[in-house]
């Protein structure tokens, strides 16, 4: 199952989001300082839906942003490229949502028509017209 998938799934449940702005991984220290402040911004909210490119709407949301104050707001909706990780809460029953309910597409027996190429515009012989040569120019014109 893919991750975005199983995101999906988890509406009505509160996570918490962590933002890709402006961290540098190069300047993260390995042992971070649990009193220095937070290198990007931090999302705590109940999931509203999440869209295939992951784009995440949340309400009752917590905001705070790098090196500030905590803002309240009461939806949210985050660009998916710009998330780093979602934090789950514990009593998530991961059992039930990773399994893959969706139905499998059957293979159904082809036409015989329906194979291979061609048969774009025109068709069985090409776009109609006058005839005559292919290619540039008009031809010798005899």
């Amino acid at each position: 199952m893919k991750l975005v998938r199983f995101l999906m799934k988890c509406a009505n449940e509160t996570v918490t989001v962590e933002l890709k702005n402006g961290a540098n991984p190069r300047a993260i220290p390995a042992t971070p300082n649990p009193k220095s402040p937070r290198i990007c911004t931090i999302l705590h909210g109940t999931i509203v839906s999440v869209s295939p490119q992951m784009n995440t709407s949340l309400r009752a949301v917590k905001m705070t942003p790098k090196g500030r104050d905590p803002v309240s707001l009461d939806t949210i909706n985050i660009r998916g490229s710009t998330i780093r990780y979602y934090i789950l809460p514990d009593s998530l029953p991961l059992d039930t949502l990773l399994v893959d309910d969706a139905p499998k597409p059957k293979n159904k027996a082809r036409k015989e028509t329906d194979r291979g190429r061609g048969g774009g515009r025109g068709g069985p012989r090409g776009r109609g017209g006058r005839g005559g040569p292919r290619g540039r120019g008009r031809g010798r014109g005899f």
